[in-house]
């Protein structure tokens, strides 16, 4: 699964500081149940993606998954044991930037145990506290 952006306006973005509340994505649209976030942080690919198989995995074809995340942010990385000086880092990574109450994944067509039990499965693959959403 293709968790980063095909083609990117800029080859290196600019870090911010992660903080406030999320404005846009903070609801469950398109499924029943949601893992929304606690805290601010940015996840990487792999973090993503690990989250997901483990939801699907305990799934079992049960139902339907949604990741509502995105990582189309660069991280730079100057090489190791480098001195100051000469310019950003190279590019290493894609990272989603993730603000507080943003619904991370989504599951719809399973019961609320079993997507209880899934959702709690992503949350340990995530550096962040999530916590488990009912559609309103």
């Amino acid at each position: 699964m293709v968790l980063f952006p095909a083609k990117t306006r800029y080859r290196k973005h600019q870090r911010r500081r992660l903080r406030g509340k999320a404005s846009a994505g903070a609801t469950v649209n398109f499924g029943e149940y949601g893992l929304q976030s606690m805290e601010c942080a940015y996840l990487t690919t792999n973090q993503i993606e690990s989250a997901r198989k483990a939801m699907t995995h305990y799934l079992k074809r049960g139902g339907k998954v949604w990741v509502r995340v995105l990582a189309d942010r660069v991280r730079t990385e100057r090489a190791a044991e480098t001195r100051m000086g000469g310019g950003k880092g190279a590019p290493i990574a894609f990272v989603a930037p993730v603000r507080q109450g943003h619904i991370l994944f989504e599951i719809g067509g399973t019961n609320e145990d079993s997507a209880k039990q899934a959702l709690k499965l992503a949350g340990f693959k995530l550096p962040i506290k999530t916590r488990f959403v009912v559609k309103q």
